[in-house]
């Protein structure tokens, strides 16, 4: 009645079909709506209604408003062949990007019916994709320059970036483990036209697009609290929704004061880290959401946070020691690729004036590397790093020189390695290997892959 129009007097029946999928959301306001207006004869172009797709929240004075999941409910729609899709004009800009279909945004009911009567339709919203996709690529607030000293910790990261390896920071706090972390996004290569659509979507259907959003141009970077439930982390509900590691997607998910979360919460990280995609599955339903993500974790080395500083002493016992740091379970450990220490920045180099080495020339790098493993996995489409290596590629790939066989050894007996951590040294030198250019792991490729193993030693517990 707000739109000038009435209700039927009669009773209203809406067939949901088929009836075994379950419906939840209010996107299908807008279609009941029209539905009943057409059932009763109040709008006129019946016909027209088949040609185009219609969903939204209606507001009690007619206003339509914005709902979840517009892109991927786009994208189908382009390929069931409908001509165009009419929406809330929140979603526009999101829905747009699909090619060859007509987006409507409309605000309110009464735009819609006078469309559907014959008011002529405006020009469809057009996002210009190229255009959209170049405009913020690689548009960052921050950057390595804003690092003082670390190098050894940004080589580690730039290894991460370069093979997509997994890394957890253990330094002492105010070491910048997390200033560090919040900048890997930024040497990681630019997003793919189709990672761009594939990580939009999955914000798309959690609601997490900004009004008027169209593609998301920047790798997600996202980093929950240590207080986080397993479901939100990796996704759940009646209604099953992506978790913030589907939400981290081609990006990074860093998890800050690992010792602190739920126990539960990181065992069930260990299937997607593995499988890069998260099954999730109800009585009625299951649903799989991709979740490749690079894990960037941070610990203090024990609870007061000061074994091994170099200057203040620790006042926790072995046994404490061991006790917190047995909250990480060996098998979750063995799945981080780099184990890296941080110590505290000397204070020459935090008044240092010296230029430090931009995130750009950084990434120049890490896209050079990620060019070679390109080429090396072109007949392997589910294969994009050398972190994402099968037991069977790395038979293939990562032959090593006798002078290496037998360095690894030596580490093997005396760190007390797992096959798991065999082959994620091999993965991490392969990639290192890379990044200098060589066809060959050398035996200083392994030594460094090695020495990115810091919690396999015993002197941690001690």
């Amino acid at each position: 009645s707000a739109s000038g129009f009435r209700m039927p007097r009669q009773k209203i029946v809406v067939n949901l079909a088929p009836a075994d999928i379950r419906k939840e959301g209010s996107s299908y306001d807008l279609p009941i709506a029209i539905g009943i207006l057409a059932s009763s004869k109040q709008i006129a172009n019946v016909p027209l209604l088949t040609e185009f797709l219609m969903l939204g929240e209606l507001s009690l004075d007619g206003s339509i408003q914005p709902v979840k999941g517009a892109l991927p409910i786009a994208v189908q729609a382009a390929r069931d062949g409908f001509r165009g899709i009419m929406l809330p004009s929140a979603n526009a800009q999101e829905a747009a990007v699909v090619p060859g279909l007509a987006v409507y945004g409309a605000r309110h009911l009464k735009e819609i019916i006078d469309w559907v009567n014959g008011t002529p339709l405006p020009a469809p919203t057009d996002v210009n994709i190229r255009e959209e996709f170049q405009k913020n690529i690689n548009s960052y607030d921050t950057d390595f320059a804003d690092v003082h000293g670390q190098e050894h910790i940004k080589r580690a990261l730039e290894i991460a970036a370069a093979g997509g390896h997994n890394a957890i920071l253990i330094g002492p706090p105010g070491s910048g483990k997390t200033m560090l972390a919040k900048r890997l996004p930024t040497i990681l290569p630019p997003l793919t036209m189709e990672e761009s659509l594939e990580t939009t979507k999955i914000h798309s259907v959690a609601g997490k697009l900004g009004a008027a959003s169209s593609l998301m141009t920047v790798r997600p970077f996202r980093a929950p609290h240590h207080t986080i439930s397993d479901v939100a982390l990796v996704g759940g509900g009646t209604n099953p929704q992506p978790g913030e590691i589907s939400l981290a997607h081609n990006g990074v998910l860093f998890l800050d004061e690992l010792p602190e979360f739920k126990r539960s919460v990181l065992e069930v990280l260990r299937q997607p880290l593995e499988s890069r995609y998260m099954t999730i599955s109800r009585a009625r339903l299951t649903v799989e959401y991709p979740a490749s993500f690079i894990l960037v974790a941070a610990m203090n080395p024990c609870p007061c946070g000061f074994h091994n500083h170099p200057q203040k002493p620790c006042l926790c016992n072995p046994g404490v020691i061991q006790k917190y740091l047995s909250k990480i379970s060996g098998p979750l450990l063995d799945r981080i690729d780099l184990h890296v220490e941080v110590t505290p920045v000397d204070f020459s180099e935090l008044v240092s004036y010296t230029p430090n080495e931009k995130s750009a020339q950084i990434r120049n790098r890490v896209t050079a590397a990620r060019e070679i493993q390109a080429n090396r996995f072109s007949s392997h489409p589910h294969i994009h790093c050398n972190a994402q290596m099968t037991p069977q590629h790395l038979r293939q790939i990562c032959q090593i020189q006798e002078s290496g066989r037998a360095l690894l050894k030596t580490a093997m007996e005396r760190l007390g390695l797992s096959a798991r951590a065999y082959d994620r040294i091999l993965r991490v030198s392969r990639t290192i290997a890379d990044m200098e250019g060589s066809a060959e792991i050398q035996t200083a490729h392994l030594a460094e892959a090695i020495q990115l193993r810091s919690l396999d030693r015993e002197s941690w517990s001690k």
